[in-house]
């Protein structure tokens, strides 16, 4: 199995196990006289199933990736921490951008005026190029994903 399979294997692993967690917490409690829906004690030992089945996905998902070389002789693993904090930056920039925009809506001179602390361009600029170098180092991942044996 390619690792891209294990991680989309993982994903549907958690869906179902959200949806299996919906289905329990409906069927935790029914007025008096009433059944359940569905047997809680089914669900619960499917959820029991799936869980053990996604603890394996994740652990032969870190494992693949902490000894996958990716580019540069840095592990699969440090360029998914390097995705992440530019995600992180890039969403901090965005935000901060939009915060900054000033809206006046002063009738009259006695109102507050606000001004911009930061410098809107160049945070959407930088925002902008972080953006780029995500995308390529995600690309560049998936890859990766596709072309790696998922080890055991």
């Amino acid at each position: 199995m390619k690792l891209a399979e294990a991680l989309i294997a993982r994903a549907d692993c958690q869906k179902r196990i959200n949806q299996l967690k919906e289905r329990l917490i409906e069927s935790a409690k029914v007025q008096d006289g009433d059944s359940p829906p569905e047997p809680p004690e089914q669900l619960f030992a499917e959820v029991k199933i799936l869980t053990a089945e996604l603890e394996s996905l994740i652990r032969q998902i870190n494992r693949t990736n902490a000894q996958t070389v990716f580019t540069s002789g840095c592990s699969l693993s440090d360029a998914l921490a390097t995705r992440d904090v530019l995600q992180m930056q890039q969403s901090i920039n965005r935000q901060v951008a939009r915060a900054a925009v000033i809206e006046q809506n002063r009738y009259s001179r006695s109102e507050i005026r606000y001004v911009s602390t930061v410098d809107i361009r160049a945070l959407l600029k930088e925002a902008d190029d972080i953006s780029k170098r995500h995308r390529e180092l995600d690309a560049s991942i998936q890859a990766t994903n596709w072309a790696t044996e998922l080890l055991d």
